[in-house]
């Protein structure tokens, strides 16, 4: 049974959530006042569906259906979710919040995108506070998996319980912030980094592109699998925390920062800082700058999932939550996924190495189905590939969805031989085609053996069927 979504605010962030939801498999709903909502939520989907597949090395879910509405009402009718991102105006929040608790289901959640107001500030005066937290995401929300969900003493609990568990159905991490506190976690941390950035400049310390250059060659990658304090527990060495308090913390008193003074936001800073920025990367347009950051989340979150680490883990996970078995078609359909960005090689097209990785997908898949899965090989039994001929037909690019097409061409005793069509999705065309002959081995013995009745029966039936097909 679908599900459906209310958006309320089409901006950046309320179409990074559109796009998470529908292309999880969610109805939504959008409702902004905007004119220009349409076209500016279709630029956000636009590069949510070419980046998030690319995470995945399956399909995401069919995806769901759009529709815009003419007001509040119509958008929440019927919403298992809603989720308001209007801009930061408490006296604006209020009003769309009272209108949506007035119309939303009484069992719907109803997040705020809020970056800086607690739940208690949102919920004044509304019939039914106990709906409403804060479910603050960070941009592009179809990439990012953090939320930090906020609920107040008024929150009902199965409120928070439901919002946990939509936000991991999504493949999001939803942090539960014990305490309403302003700006709740993140922000405090990304302000504190600000206030010091906006004073490097102004002094003449360093440009906007000198400090975005210190982040992203330095700390900003330890953090992005590390955090901040298993960064420290490491720079302590083998005495771990304790060393490294004790080492930096008399650091805590020098004059490092100025992170309790803010220095005075005027048109001189202002234009200092847009035109270094300007310099920075002015050259490229905002749909270069966004692909480009999209490109490289991708390829370092798969490189993330490679080492189950971080948020690589939480894309594990999701993925397997998404499998599902191999419909008993003929030919299988062994592979649906979209090229990912880090297969792509210096001529711009898939790397031949990653048409084998293809089929050996593929393959995998065609074992899984017929009992050799993870359990059957944890038993010390399994297929090996002896022998495999790839023929390359056409280009293949990133953001390309593919599927593969799988026959049994043999099936007896030791033998498991298979031929593959890798087709692109969208019009059909051959990409690549693949034989393959595979042996069936003790992983005890490392020599091949006969499969277990049950596989062989399976094997053998899939061979007659793909034959008489």
């Amino acid at each position: 049974m679908s599900k459906t979504a209310a958006i309320i605010g089409g901006g950046v962030i309320g179409g990074g959530w559109l796009a998470r939801f529908l292309l999880n498999g969610w109805d939504v709903r959008l409702h902004d006042p905007d004119p220009e909502a349409e076209r500016k939520v279709g630029a956000v989907l636009a590069g949510a569906r070419r980046a998030l597949p690319m995470l995945y090395d399956r399909a995401l879910p069919p995806e769901g259906r759009l529709t815009l509405c003419g007001s509040v009402a119509e958008a929440v009718a019927g919403a298992d979710w809603v989720q308001e991102s209007v801009p930061e105006r408490l006296d604006l929040k209020h009003r769309v919040l009272a209108e949506i608790t007035a119309h939303a289901p009484r069992n719907a959640v109803i997040g705020s995108s809020t970056s800086g107001f607690t739940p208690s500030q949102l919920q004044e005066g509304l019939s039914r506070p106990g709906a409403v937290l804060v479910a603050h995401p960070f941009n592009p929300v179809y990439l990012l998996p953090l939320v930090e969900l906020v609920p107040s003493a008024a929150t009902r609990p199965e409120v928070l319980d439901t919002a946990k568990a939509t936000l991991t159905g999504l493949g999001m991490f939803p942090l539960h912030v014990r305490a309403e506190i302003d700006a709740h976690i993140a922000d405090r941390l990304l302000e504190a980094v600000w206030r010091e950035a906006l004073w490097l400049v102004k002094d003449g310390i360093a440009t906007t592109g000198e400090i975005d250059e210190a982040i992203r060659m330095g700390f900003g990658l330890r953090w992005a699998q590390m955090g901040l304090f298993e960064t420290y527990r490491i720079a302590g060495g083998e005495a771990g925390m304790k060393h490294f308090m004790a080492q930096f913390g008399p650091a805590l008193k020098w004059p490092w920062t100025k992170l309790m003074d803010v220095p005075e936001f005027t048109d001189d800073l202002v234009e200092l800082i847009a035109g270094q920025s300007d310099a920075q990367s002015g050259h490229m347009g905002i749909r270069e700058l966004e692909r480009l950051r999209d490109d490289n989340l991708v390829a370092m979150l798969r490189a993330l999932r490679q080492r189950d680490a971080a948020a690589g883990a939480l894309l594990n996970a999701h993925e397997a939550a998404m499998a599902q078995p191999l419909a008993d078609t003929v030919p299988l359909i062994t592979v649906r996924r979209t090229v990912p960005v880090d297969w792509t090689d210096y001529n711009g097209h898939m790397n031949e190495g990653r048409y084998g990785q293809v089929f050996s997908d593929a393959a995998d898949a065609v074992m899984a189905h017929v009992g050799a899965d993870a359990a059957y090989i944890a038993g010390g039994n399994s297929y090996f590939t002896v022998e495999t001929s790839v023929k390359y037909l056409f280009e293949t690019h990133a953001g390309e969805a593919i599927e593969v097409a799988t026959r049994v061409t043999t099936g007896a005793g030791k033998k498991l031989g298979m031929s593959h069509e890798m087709r692109r999705a969208a019009d059909g065309a051959l990409l690549a085609t693949c034989t393959q002959f595979l042996l069936h081995v003790s992983l005890e013995t490392r020599k091949s053996c006969p499969p277990q009745p049950e596989v062989l029966a399976r094997v053998e039936a899939l061979a007659a069927a793909h034959r008489e097909a």
